[in-house]
């Protein structure tokens, strides 16, 4: 890292690790930012990003199971989260997995995605117990970390070492990014804990996008400090109301918009540029909530679809729901969810097989296993930018 790219004193000071590198220290939150005027530029995107979510939270609690949406869109933004951070695992990977099946992706890139998932499910669930918080933190990042690679590196804990950011390979020597040595880390985390539990100072989405960087700016864990990261985002919107159901997540649009991540959030602390990453963060919202809904009503469409072609057969229709919780189904799972004998269960996926909603793809006569694709293609749908309007300009 080269200290002398580190030219805004107000975005934070460059200090020594015990090993003698430079690293960051980034200042306490809130920074300085300009007053939001009418007709501004900045203004002007955190409207759009706030009229995106405010709609999409609206119709979170306008479908009619809302619940049906919660389980593919919270699995998708945990394999499109973990494929940020180099796994390879797909949205049907995981759906396999989850249904006793053998997936094609390696077990160990399976586990890091069925991990997201369990962290994301807790941090929702726990919320309702425990507000955001650094305990919180720590307990997601246990669940993230908990059997896979990384696991040596203390889940559950804040570093006690130094850690750094750069391209494979790099040293502290050659690291792109050095955070904070842990003693200035642990004064920072204080800092951060407190402007995330303030309320009424700032608009809750320029908060937010000031919360996640901060994070990122932090790195407190030695490994999986991108996904708690992400997971932050959503969680925070919860806890403050903004989101009535669990369906926004900005990791497809972060994956899509890459490079121009991590240059908004270099610029910070090299020059101090907040406006730059907040106009990255609120045209993330509001692509993100827009496509979230856009498929939201695309997914009930091709319910209801689903449900007229079996509306006749009381067995294939109540098992037109559990497809969209996972795609992926059997015998066993049929008798599992409708507490009905062997023959009653083929029966009812002979019916789902005939009207087209499903088709076997094992191949065998025994133990035979079906799939929804027109679901796992909706739900797997890459976002059409005519109908999203993506902004990619960032002041």
């Amino acid at each position: 890292m080269d200290a002398t790219d580190f030219q805004a004193p107000q975005a934070g000071t460059v200090v020594r690790t015990p090993q003698g590198y430079p690293a960051f220290h980034p200042a306490p939150l809130p920074p300085d930012l300009p007053a939001f005027g009418f007709g501004d530029p900045l203004a002007l995107a955190l409207s759009r990003a706030d009229t995106a979510l405010s709609e999409l939270s609206g119709l979170g609690r306008q479908l009619p199971n809302p619940h049906l949406l919660i389980a593919p869109y919270l699995r998708r933004e945990a394999v499109l989260s973990s494929r940020i951070e180099g796994t390879q695992a797909t949205l049907e990977d995981l759906l396999a997995d989850e249904a006793g099946q053998h997936p094609q992706a390696p077990v160990n890139d399976v586990l890091e995605v069925r991990n997201y998932v369990s962290a994301l499910e807790y941090g929702i669930q726990r919320l309702d117990t425990l507000p955001l918080s650094l305990r919180l933190v720590r307990e997601l990042h246990e669940k993230l970390m908990d059997g896979v690679r990384g696991e040596q590196a203390s889940p559950g804990e804040f570093r006690r070492s130094q850690n750094w950011i750069g391209p494979p390979g790099s040293t502290l020597a050659t690291a792109t990014y050095v955070p904070p040595p842990p003693v200035e880390m642990k004064q920072a985390l204080e800092s951060w804990e407190s402007f995330l539990h303030q309320r009424d100072t700032l608009p809750e989405l320029v908060q937010c996008a000031l919360i996640h960087e901060h994070f990122e700016a932090i790195h407190p864990f030695l490994d999986g400090n991108g996904r708690i990261g992400r997971l932050l985002i959503t969680l925070f919107l919860i806890e403050r109301e903004r989101l009535s159901q669990p369906l926004l997540y900005l990791s497809e649009y972060i994956e899509r918009q890459r490079d121009a991540y991590y240059t908004c959030l270099q610029r910070i602390r090299t020059q101090g540029d907040w406006v730059g990453w907040l106009h990255y963060f609120l045209n993330g919202v509001q692509w993100s909530a827009r496509r979230a809904a856009t498929q939201a009503r695309e997914l009930m469409d091709l319910r209801e679809q689903m449900r007229r072609k079996v509306q006749h057969a009381s067995k294939a229709l109540a098992l037109v729901d559990e497809l969209f919780v996972n795609p992926n189904i059997n015998t066993a799972r049929v008798k599992q969810l409708l507490g009905v004998s062997d023959p009653t269960a083929r029966a009812a996926l002979g019916e789902l097989e005939q009207a087209g909603l499903i088709q076997e793809h094992s191949g065998r006569q025994w133990g035979r296993q079906y799939i929804a694709r027109g679901v796992l293609r909706a739900i797997e749908a890459p976002a059409s930018d005519a109908n999203t309007d993506e902004n990619t300009t960032h002041a």
